[in-house]
């Protein structure tokens, strides 16, 4: 027996910018990221947009041109701006990413050249999925227009689609070429998106940083209020957490299966597919990380007032924590209309044996390796409760009677 033991150490590096305006003349980010080199300029580059963003922005194509135009010595845009409807929908056609390839092809794009992607979580998703499968690797530079993605998802290193009624199945560990979170496309989300986003900022401040909860505690009422400075605190911090964990975490790539930062995402998942995307992904987080801390609580891994503490921010951000959804088929655990259904799910997309991340208390996880399933159950009938009572007072009546049948 011989064998040849191979070590390839690689470093990715990408920027995750912060600014207002983007595609205004008279700012220089996006120029500057295009002609980061000062090597073939000007810079090939098309643009992906999300149609709902173009909905929200009329004049957003044409600002795309005009930018081009005035900046016609650092970049060329190489084929026509091309739209893609918005949502989670997006990613269960593969007819979408076969038209970015399709507009890759016919801009004559290199490895050298860009996409860039503007637009909410899936949009990128898709986009990212398509530049890192183009010549195997396009330059994707993601410009996210929504809280959810500017605070998590597009500042990470995977694409995905989805398939056979899985979320993601499809997918990439690509690293963007550059990130660019514009805060003025905020200002346009509907309130169920603002909201809804904020619960990945939520995860991670349970997971990696205690005293974010504390801020955004505390900001709470600003953001309820559509604060626009007291997101982009949020935002920030959010992406930073995400931004540590990938490089400091120790598994970028996720070849084990622990995933700290898919905290509440096994149910989370499932309940998109469910309702058939009714519920988007940060309401359905929101759901999940409500469960799972539930969970925590009445295994008596969490404390009451750490349970409370989630539970009544949860609240106070407007996010529900019950759909009926969660409730179908609680008595057959296969069944594939069954939330629980997602524990195997996600075993499967994980590899290996079933990691769930659990909570020992605000910003101190843990890992198992099983979940029981009549506990789950009565976690889910909490939920509903409470989210019917909504109120602090029925609501602190209803956990001690949980904790009282434990």
């Amino acid at each position: 027996m011989d064998a040849i033991q191979q070590a390839v150490p690689v470093t990715f590096r990408y920027p995750v910018h912060f600014t207002e305006g983007v595609f205004s003349p008279a700012n220089p980010l996006l120029r500057s990221v295009l002609a980061h080199d000062g090597e073939r300029l000007p810079a090939d580059a098309i643009v992906i947009v999300d149609a709902g963003v173009v909905a929200a922005h009329p004049d957003l194509l044409d600002a795309i041109a005009r930018y081009a135009d005035a900046h016609a010595d650092a970049l060329r845009l190489a084929g026509p701006t091309v739209v893609l409807p918005g949502g989670e929908a997006v990613k269960d056609d593969p007819a979408h990413v076969d038209t970015v390839h399709r507009a890759i092809h016919a801009a004559a794009l290199c490895r050298h050249s860009y996409v860039v992607a503007v637009g909410g979580g899936a949009v990128i998703d898709v986009v990212g999925y398509a530049a890192a499968t183009a010549h195997r690797g396009v330059r994707l530079v993601r410009v996210p227009t929504t809280v959810l993605s500017q605070d998590d998802s597009a500042v990470g290193v995977k694409n995905g689609v989805n398939a056979f009624g899985i979320k993601n199945y499809f997918g990439t560990f690509a690293a963007p070429f550059a990130v660019i979170n514009d805060a003025r496309f905020l200002a346009t989300l509907a309130d169920r998106d603002w909201r809804g986003g904020v619960s990945e900022a939520v995860k991670a401040a349970l997971i990696r940083d205690a005293g974010f909860f504390d801020t955004i505690e505390r900001l709470a009422p600003r953001l309820m209020a559509r604060d626009a400075d007291a997101m982009r605190q949020v935002v920030r911090r959010s992406a930073e957490l995400h931004l540590a964990h990938i490089a400091q975490g120790g598994d970028p790539f996720e070849l084990g299966s622990s995933r700290p930062l898919d905290f509440g995402h096994w149910s989370a998942h499932k309940l998109e597919q469910l309702t058939a995307h009714r519920v988007r992904h940060g309401e359905a987080v929101a759901i999940g990380i409500a469960l799972d801390s539930t969970y925590s609580y009445l295994t008596g891994a969490l404390s009451a007032s750490d349970w409370r503490r989630i539970v009544d921010l949860l609240l106070a951000l407007g996010l529900e924590l019950h759909v009926p959804e969660l409730d179908q088929h609680l008595d057959d655990p296969g069944h594939v209309e069954s939330v629980l259904r997602g524990l195997a799910d996600f075993r499967e997309h994980l590899g290996g044996r079933l990691t769930i991340l659990l909570l020992h208390g605000i910003g101190r996880p843990f890992d198992v390796h099983e979940i029981d399933a009549e506990t789950m159950i009565r976690s889910i009938g909490v939920l509903r409760q409470i989210d019917a009572a909504r109120s602090s007072r029925a609501a602190d009546g209803l956990l001690a009677g949980a904790r009282g049948t434990t």
